[in-house]
């Protein structure tokens, strides 16, 4: 009889023009581990620059190594001149992150090319990209969400980061170099929040069938990030989630959610069980949320929560309104015109209730000692 065999999925990210390339450079600077980096651009000189397992430079022919010229037709054109070999990379891969900058030209006219590639060979493919800094132009702002709308044809799931938003979360003295290292570490967050739960051992460990139930042909996805210490720590972060500004839109009506939870070995399972069900209140009623968590003892007495929520009706998530709240969303609505209704404890017997019961606990957790 065959033994059988540990299988471990396999994980590959592709960064595509400039923002892409430097997105990887980043990952890979850090240490995420776990995955298998491609690097692929028009511009020679800086795929040199990569530390990229795999680095393949297309358009060859066309540019002469010289770059896109900001073109997205251009890099449409040199993805496609090369796609066996984009093929050839990813084949094996059973979930394949294609992360760029949009407005662009080699991204943004190629990233849709590696991620209808990436599909087509079965990969779950999960586009994480930025929108352009409004300071970029005009010119970059219509030519990026061309490029997001074409990608998410191409993507399971699509999770766009608007630079702007970026703002709200430095000082008015941050310098532009920082604004756009600010956005590499966001995207880094992005892909470290899902491969994490996959890849590394944790409190609650999720597989890749867990990941893929949510976002496989979710459509347009939504992506908050928090972190807090001291008592409350692992609310507080899920609060700031939730709340984040990076959420140009309302997680309201979202039916998939994937919360990764990462802190020290002293994270408590209480802990984490508050921080999932206040994440779960502001869902829908009947979403299907799969959580983990990951022990990281670098992270001292910090918690870091990343949600990331998928599957809305049409497609895309509603617009945030001025009325809506930084607290999750009570049972009943509130008219625009009355102000907020005291924070309620929540009932004794929850119809939502995250339960442990489907999750490896270890023993000693289930008999509190």
């Amino acid at each position: 009889m065959t033994p059988p065999h540990n299988y471990l999925a396999v994980i590959k990210v592709v960064g595509i023009g400039g923002g892409g390339v430097n997105a990887v450079n980043r990952m890979i600077e850090v240490g995420l581990k776990g995955v298998e980096f491609i690097a692929i651009n028009t511009d020679a000189q800086a795929l040199l620059m990569s530390d990229a397992d795999v680095k393949l430079d297309v358009g060859r022919e066309l540019t002469r190594g010289l770059g896109a010229g900001a073109n997205p037709d251009v890099g449409k054109n040199a993805a496609e001149d090369h796609r066996d070999e984009i093929e050839e990379v990813l084949k094996g891969a059973d979930m394949v992150f294609v992360t760029c900058g949009e407005g662009g030209g080699t991204g943004t006219g190629g990233a849709p090319v590696v991620a209808n590639i990436a599909r087509k060979l079965g990969a779950l493919t999960i586009g994480v990209v930025t929108r352009p800094f409004s300071f970029e132009g005009k010119r970059r702002q219509v030519q990026a969400e061309a490029g997001i709308e074409e990608l998410r044809n191409q993507c399971d799931t699509l999770i766009v980061i608007p630079n702007d938003r970026l703002l709200a979360l430095g000082d008015r003295n941050i310098s532009m170099m920082d604004a756009f290292r600010t956005a590499d570490q966001v995207l880094l967050s992005g892909v470290q929040g899902i491969t994490d739960l996959i890849t590394t051992p944790g409190l609650i460990n999720l597989d890749f069938a867990d990941v893929k139930s949510v976002m496989s042909g979710a459509g347009s996805a939504l992506m908050g990030i928090g972190s807090a210490r001291g008592e409350n720590r692992a609310v507080e972060a899920a609060e700031a989630a939730i709340s984040s500004p990076l959420l140009e839109q309302s997680m309201d009506g979202a039916r998939g959610v994937l919360l990764s939870i990462a802190g020290g070995s002293d994270l408590g399972l209480f802990e984490i069980n508050d921080a999932a069900q206040l994440v779960t209140d502001a869902a829908h009623p009947d979403a299907n949320i799969i959580f983990g968590a990951v022990i990281d003892d670098a992270l001292g007495d910090e918690v870091r929560v990343t949600v990331i929520a998928a599957g809305f009706d049409g497609g895309v998530p509603a617009y945030k309104t001025s009325e809506q709240t930084r607290k999750p969303n009570q049972n009943q609505p509130t008219p625009p015109s009355t102000p907020p209704p005291a924070v309620m404890p929540p009932p004794a017997q929850s119809p939502r209730r995250v339960l442990f019961d489907d999750v490896d606990v270890p023993d000693f957790l289930k008999n509190g000692s």
